[in-house]
């Protein structure tokens, strides 16, 4: 994205800039698509490239359909851990039993950071494998029942399975495959989206100089 580009960008988002976009994990372009429209949503809350982004992956490993979030955290913690400071992988995960617990530690070490959450989700079944951006924080547990905290200023979700009746059983017996694949898109989104998004700002610093 140039100059001219950034400034069009910038002023399209204030005129009818989306609450949401969404894209297929299949579809051979999301990553490109989603990579751009993160980087748009980073202009759009006026983040600055020095502020500290963190990012909060909800799930559980117990759980092959809730476990996108650690998944996501883990992949991000591989090739992108001096860009992001990352809650919830694998080995540590961010869940239902501490997350109110872990948004205080963030809330604690970078109380100014841009904050933003993963989590998995059921669907329609025309809607499995969609994968969401959007503004505002995530409701973890709503699918379950469960009474959490809100999280993040912005989110990404993606849609694991279809949902509607005994969502415990539907996440326990979701394809790890989907899962995964899910995951890694949504992992190279936010790292390529982060770049893109360095690159413009340090563009536009220096024509305006």
């Amino acid at each position: 994205m140039d100059f001219l580009q950034l400034s069009r960008a910038r002023s399209q988002a204030q005129v009818d800039f989306p609450e949401k976009v969404r894209c297929h994990y299949q579809d051979p372009l999301v990553e490109s698509k989603l990579a751009q429209s993160f980087c748009q949503f980073l202009y759009q809350y006026q983040v600055s490239p020095c502020e500290p982004i963190v990012i909060v992956g909800i799930g559980t490993d117990r759980s092959t359909g809730d476990s996108l979030g650690p998944l996501v955290g883990t992949k991000l913690n591989t090739f992108a851990k001096k860009s992001f400071h990352i809650y919830g992988t694998l080995d540590e995960p961010v869940h239902a039993t501490n997350l109110n617990a872990k948004l205080e530690e963030i809330h604690a070490n970078h109380k100014d950071a841009f904050v933003i959450a993963i989590d998995a989700c059921l669907g329609r079944l025309e809607n499995v494998g969609m994968i969401t951006l959007a503004s505002g924080s995530v409701k973890p547990g709503a699918g379950v029942q469960k009474n959490l905290p809100e999280v993040g200023r912005i989110h990404f979700t993606g849609t694991v399975n279809v949902g509607g009746c005994m969502e415990f059983m539907v996440l326990q017996n979701t394809r790890l495959s989907v899962v995964m694949k899910i995951a890694q898109n949504i992992a190279n989104i936010i790292f390529y989206g982060y770049h893109k998004f360095l690159i413009s700002s340090q563009q536009e610093t220096a024509l305006t100089k």
